[in-house]
């Protein structure tokens, strides 16, 4: 563990800031053949939430294994600090899997993030692998409205620098929003997401079925 979890507001924006200078953003990983997707659910009455992993095969997407892990999480909800309050319980879903993934899905910002260190880069550091993140709303940025076809994107930038893009997954619907976790390119994150993206869908398969799985409660 790089860090602890238990920060104030300050402290935990620091070390964003710190541990963005060492998110890579070049391809470092050989054949995918096990790509991992990571989401959690909303909080239940009883404070607790359920982060679900799922592992499947690539290129053909099917479900190899999936892990849950339960509990409180240790941070309030505060935009831009996502991490804090998700990430320990996806690390602990992600530790149940026996299958180790070429790379990781994340639901969630990577750079495209005010201190660009979301939840995927932050994962991506504390566990060395390459990580995408795959969001269904824009955090930071602005863009163009992509072409409405399958595959069309948009750069999506703040402060003057591309951070991600707009993806239109499936005609009709709302772009999703790829960037770099940590050990891949955007161009090489923006292509995974959509050899992950079955026909019809507008969310990757590793994260759809993580949601899923998630929200059974």
């Amino acid at each position: 563990m790089l860090h602890p979890w238990k920060l104030t507001i300050d402290e935990a924006g620091a070390l964003q800031s710190r541990l963005a200078c060492l998110v890579e953003e070049t391809d470092r990983f050989g054949t995918v053949q096990l790509v991992a997707g990571v989401d959690i659910s909303g909080v239940r009455s009883d404070g607790v939430a359920i982060a679900a992993a799922v592992l499947l095969s690539f290129p053909e997407l099917r479900l190899v294994e999936e892990s849950r892990a339960e509990g409180v999480p240790p941070f309030p909800y505060i935009p831009g600090f996502l991490s804090f309050r998700e990430a320990p319980l996806m690390l602990e879903a992600l530790k149940g899997l026996h299958g180790q993934p070429d790379i990781i899905l994340v639901d969630g910002q990577g750079r495209a993030h005010p201190r660009k260190l979301g939840i995927a880069s932050h994962l991506g550091l504390l566990l060395d692998m390459p990580t995408v993140g795959c969001a269904k709303s824009r955090l930071v940025g602005r863009y163009e409205e992509p072409a409405d076809e399958v595959g069309a994107s948009s750069p999506l930038v703040y402060r003057d620098e591309v951070v991600g893009c707009a993806l239109r997954t499936r005609a009709g619907s709302k772009p999703i929003f790829v960037s770099v976790g940590h050990r891949v390119s955007l161009a090489t994150a923006q292509s995974l997401v959509m050899r992950c993206t079955l026909p019809g869908q507008r969310i990757p398969e590793p994260t759809r079925q993580a949601h899923t799985a998630a929200a059974r409660g």
